[in-house]
């Protein structure tokens, strides 16, 4: 019940006050993230942690002048990769038989299925499938960051563009898929914080067949 408990306190925090996450909460949501899964194991994304204050008054300006860019403490990109190579698939699997110790047979079997199919495909499509494993990664952050009393603001709106820009993103094979601020509510200036939540009654939700 603990976890449903913070997920009913949790909102998208529309005002924050600056004060500052402490690093080990920092690092326990980030672990919650680099621990979600993704399609193959292939992990298709990075996660820039921001905390300075130019760059977010650069990020606020191409971000709807959204005022939860500037007042959180730590703003998180989560920045997919612009395509899928064989570099990239074979690093993972070669670091999976690297930190296991061995090599498997249909492990193998599988790489070479996903080199003869995954760098051959268009770079756009390779982009949304990997942008797809990042919001994962992403939703595994926010319930992590609710867990240790930390409110964040999912965030779709900016101009991407120049988010990659701004960060020099393309330039490392990465696009940015969404945002996260990550600090404290400042209820006095939040038009969100004391309105109940409204999610769909769990009939309307979920099917079950028997």
């Amino acid at each position: 019940m603990e976890l449903l408990d913070k997920l009913n306190w949790r909102y998208a925090a529309k005002a924050m006050n600056g004060e500052k996450v402490s690093e080990d909460k920092i690092e326990r949501i980030l672990e919650a993230a680099r621990l979600a899964p993704t399609s193959s194991g292939l992990q298709p994304f990075e996660i820039i942690v921001i905390k300075n204050k130019d760059i977010k008054e650069k990020i606020r300006e191409v971000g709807w002048n959204q005022s939860v860019i500037t007042d959180c403490s730590h703003l998180f990109i989560f920045a997919a990769w612009d395509t899928y190579t064989k570099e990239r698939i074979n690093y993972m699997f070669d670091l999976t038989n690297d930190v296991r110790g061995f090599k498997n047979e249909g492990w193998e079997n599988y790489r070479q299925q996903l080199l003869n199919s995954y760098p051959q495909k268009d770079a756009e499509e390779n982009f949304n499938h990997a942008a797809k494993q990042a919001y994962i990664a992403f939703a595994h952050a926010i319930v992590a960051a609710a867990y240790e009393g930390v409110d964040t603001t999912p965030m779709e709106g900016f101009d991407a563009e120049a988010v990659d820009q701004i960060l020099g993103l393309r330039a490392k094979g990465l696009r940015s898929a969404v945002l996260l601020p990550v600090g404290y509510r400042k209820e006095d200036e939040d038009w969100l914080v004391n309105l109940e939540k409204v999610r769909k009654p769990m009939d309307k939700m979920v099917t079950v067949i028997e």
